[in-house]
């Protein structure tokens, strides 16, 4: 019986790869002082009884290396789009202009650049949780099949291998966010 079991590692990594993929986008809406339309894609917006991504209300533009435009379809949300932006924390102050909310992007200061490192830090922290998470999801199949007789050989065999993936992510995660960091502070 316990021979027949199988870590599916491939899923593991699948779903490790996703929790990557999100901090990737998470990092890319931290701006190191360039305008940039991903900087927007964590904003959601409270819209038709939902949370609802920006570019899905509006037409997100970059006009010049310091400014976003966002065009907003639907002239009752102009409102919501704008508290949106004012609560994601990304320290812009939207300026509107009809149903064009404008997003100039000011020069980082030390103090903001300090700042935005340690969001960072909180989205990588963030991704580590989720990589523990499947890790430990992993831990239990394993655990479980010991209970079903696999030997104790195995099972630390498939934990060392649980381990050894685990680590793996959580160094590439460790390596993108002092890429991150070193990025935010370069004047």
């Amino acid at each position: 019986m316990s021979e027949d079991f199988m870590l599916d590692t491939d899923d593991i990594e699948r779903r490790m790869d996703g929790a990557m993929s999100a901090l990737k986008t998470e990092f890319a809406s931290l701006r190191t002082g360039r305008a940039s339309a991903s900087m927007l894609e964590p904003v959601m917006v409270d819209a038709y009884g939902q949370r609802t991504p920006i570019n899905q209300v509006g037409t997100v533009n970059v006009p010049e290396s310091r400014m976003v435009t966002i065009n907003v379809w639907d002239k009752g949300l102009v409102g919501k789009v704008e508290k949106a932006i004012r609560e994601s924390g990304l320290g812009i102050n939207p300026q509107l202009n009809g149903t064009i909310i404008m997003l100039p992007i000011p020069e980082l200061n030390e103090e903001r650049r300090r700042d935005l490192t340690k969001v960072a830090g909180q989205y990588a922290e963030s991704a580590r949780v989720s990589i523990r998470n499947i890790r430990r999801d992993g831990m239990d199949q394993i655990k479980k099949a010991k209970s079903d007789g696999m030997s104790e050989d195995d099972q630390k065999i498939w934990e060392d291998e649980m381990q050894e993936i685990t680590d793996r992510y959580i160094k590439a995660i460790d390596d993108q966010l002092s890429q991150k960091q070193a990025e935010i502070m370069q004047v």
